[in-house]
């Protein structure tokens, strides 16, 4: 019997993961660890495929995360915030000797897991970071131009996505934290930091067409490609990651919660009571996103990443863009189910290299998409349809669409 463990299982994400997962007939059990007791009995309840169940796990203490993780046969983590979660959860596996694979999206937490992968070699434990959209499917894209290009120069991420139906606190814990912390780019072949409100920052913000979800205007974003892929993509001279939070007045409403210093984790007594800046902007943002989005009208959720790789072909300037659209997706799908995939290929053996690694280190593109396509194939919903395009853009500006 091949045993899955989705951690945060019960999350806008993890659920999808679940999801995906039992689409597939790679595991025969999938088990949703999560401390949201009834939210997961609901899953598990709605399920038609006999293979789910549920598990209390508390991500605070290691007991409950090993005793977990030690009856299965693979870890996928979608517990944020991953500077927190992170390291521990990874150090579980890794003491547990299970494999493992997570969507984290947090620099810091990146820097620190990445510590591991002496130890995870000597265990002889296959550990993957960040197989999500952002980052993950754009590490990989990333990866994959460098069949489409004789050498790569710059490479340029793009994300906007938002209205789904649920928003946890873990996500924007996370959005939060990344407008506060020092923010890495990769320019001139150096690595350097900036800050998300400095004039440097604001200096980076660009308008990108995202095709059918509209132009918006994105912000420097600390997620870790930047530092990651510098490490795999030969001669690469700029990364950046830049992306926004749809619709725009909630997006902006957080980056005035920010500045105004009001996400401080330091407790305030108020009236005798001891309150979290922090945790009341939480749950202020998360109350009033559900009003936000009912005055603009939002309607459907909707997501789009796009890659800008540029590079040399036949002596030649070139560049490849990569757009994954979708009208009726966004950050649930576009994480939960690329973590799916990447689990699925290390059950099938597609990925056999040990230690702590980032998608573009170990993940084929090639096959990943295969299994991407097969799951579309497997869902209905879809159609079948690929929501990837590929434009390969030479010299002369003439353009290209490139099929798999």
């Amino acid at each position: 019997m091949n045993k899955a463990l989705v951690l945060g299982g019960c999350g806008a994400v993890g659920s999808i993961a679940v999801k995906t997962l039992s689409n597939f007939s790679d595991f025969s059990l999938i088990t949703i660890g999560d401390i949201n007791e009834t939210e997961g009995t609901k899953l598990v309840y709605s399920d038609t495929t006999g293979k789910l169940r549920f598990q209390k796990v508390d991500a605070n203490s290691i007991d409950s995360l090993e005793q977990s993780i030690n009856t299965h046969d693979i870890v996928i983590n979608c517990i944020g915030p991953f500077y927190k979660f992170g390291p521990i959860i990874l150090k579980a596996a890794i003491n547990s000797r299970k494999k493992y694979i997570d969507i984290n999206d947090d620099v810091d937490a990146t820097r620190e897991v990445l510590k591991l992968n002496k130890t995870a070699k000597e265990g002889q434990i296959t550990a993957i970071i960040g197989m999500g959209s952002s980052p993950g499917v754009t590490n990989l894209l990333a990866k994959f131009a460098e069949q489409l290009l004789d050498s790569i120069i710059a490479i340029d991420i793009y994300h906007a996505h938002g209205g789904e139906p649920k928003e946890g606190p873990g996500v924007v814990f996370h959005r939060i934290h990344a407008m506060t912390i020092k923010i890495p780019i990769y320019v001139n072949g150096e690595f350097k930091t900036v800050s998300f409100f400095s004039d440097e920052g604001k200096a980076l913000e660009e308008i990108i067409d995202f095709g059918k979800i509209g132009k918006h205007r994105v912000h420097v974003y600390p997620h870790p490609e930047t530092i990651t892929l510098p490490n795999y993509i030969k001669g690469v001279k700029r990364v950046t990651n830049k992306g926004t939070v749809l619709p725009s007045e909630y997006f902006y409403l957080t980056t005035d919660l920010v500045r105004l210093g009001l996400t401080k984790e330091q407790p305030l007594n108020v009236k005798g009571t001891e309150i979290s800046p922090l945790d009341f902007a939480i749950a202020y943002l998360i109350d009033e996103r559900d009003k936000i989005l009912r005055k603009t009208d939002f309607g459907k959720q909707r997501g789009c990443v796009k890659i800008f790789v540029e590079g040399m072909k036949e002596n030649k300037p070139h560049k490849i863009i990569f757009t994954l659209t979708s009208e009726s997706q966004a950050m649930g799908e576009g994480t939960g189910m690329p973590v799916a995939f990447g689990a699925i290929m290390l059950q099938r053996k597609l990925i056999t290299e040990y230690g702590v690694l980032p998608p573009e280190a170990v993940v084929n593109p090639i096959e990943f998409l295969n299994i991407m396509q097969e799951y579309l194939e497997l869902d209905s919903a879809t159609g079948g349809l690929s929501p990837l395009k590929i434009e390969s853009i030479d010299s002369g500006g003439k353009i290209e669409i490139l099929r798999l």
